[in-house]
């Protein structure tokens, strides 16, 4: 009985974000910051994580500067949710109109070797995948975590994978699915910024935090000779739509020292960051893990 509720419930959520997609961007911005607004005056808990975030990583702005910055990453949460409907269910022509690309998005398929795209955390993440879709010939797979409830994790990939040559693994899979979609020519979608537990993983400063960091996207890049390429998503203010940022690929990376890719990797995330602070995904509890015989943080 419950498992039927909370399916009835998923499909009714998913059924009014549907209709949404109908509505003009700037209409459907409205709706996403005021629930946005909703999620930071009742999700206690999310909000201080984001408030610890900002706190451990910017602690130069001023405690209000900070506060503004949490109420303004929420609303953008609000529409990241919201907008949702737009990837899984807008005409392919309309979410031409509104990703714009830019940078060298051509790479992957020029490139004729093993390529991972290096994909931070930025709210608008799934913007890019579908970018991706619309914009790369290359086929292309992700890793997941499959959704706790079986009507959410279905329409998510169906979303995701609407317009087609992607996959996806789940992350139980493991390295060995990894390496055999690579070896068969998918470039690998890798938005690995989060704090997964020290497995494969070890300490290096994000915002001169301790992060447990994966050091897997260095040690897979340097077995299979993979060309890393950044790709960085942003919502564009004004209701304007998306830019989805194909950046240069690195030409010094990976290097024989995993911990150093590691640390440049989050280097070039901060960067990032500073960049458009409001859009990283501050409500995931990065610094969950610690150093042995340092206290928590949330």
């Amino acid at each position: 009985m419950k498992a039927a509720l909370a399916n009835g419930g998923a499909r009714a959520t998913l059924a009014l974000v549907w209709l949404l997609h109908w509505l003009p961007l700037p209409l459907q911005a409205a709706l996403g910051r005021g629930l946005g607004a909703l999620l930071h005056a009742f999700g206690r808990e999310r909000r201080h994580v984001a408030t610890t975030n900002l706190a451990l990583c910017l602690p130069e702005l001023p405690e209000r500067e900070r506060r503004a910055l949490v109420r303004e990453h929420f609303a953008l949460v609000g529409r990241s949710v919201l907008e949702r409907g737009l990837l899984w269910h807008a005409p392919e022509a309309r979410l031409r109109r509104l990703i714009r690309v830019d940078g060298d998005v051509g790479f992957a398929d020029r490139h004729a070797g093993p390529v991972m795209w290096l994909v931070p955390h930025f709210l608008a993440l799934e913007v890019a995948g579908t970018a991706v879709q619309l914009n790369v010939q290359r086929r292309a797979f992700d890793v997941y975590a499959p959704q706790s409830n079986p009507v959410f994790d279905a329409a998510l990939l169906r979303g995701r994978q609407r317009f087609g040559g992607s996959e996806f693994l789940k992350r139980e899979d493991g390295a060995r699915a990894i390496v055999r979609a690579v070896r068969r020519g998918f470039a690998f979608f890798n938005a690995s910024d989060m704090d997964f537990g020290l497995r494969d993983a070890d300490f290096v400063p994000f915002f001169g935090q301790p992060a447990a960091t994966l050091l897997a996207p260095s040690r897979l890049a340097r077995s299979l000779g993979m060309k890393v390429q950044p790709i960085v998503a942003e919502i564009l203010p004004g209701d304007q739509g998306y830019v989805v940022h194909f950046l240069p690929p690195w030409d010094d990376w990976p290097t024989d020292d995993p911990k150093a890719d590691a640390a440049r990797m989050n280097a070039f995330i901060e960067e990032q960051v500073r960049r458009m602070p409001a859009q990283y995904f501050w409500v995931h509890k990065r610094f969950k893990t610690r150093p042995p015989g340092e206290p928590p943080v949330y």
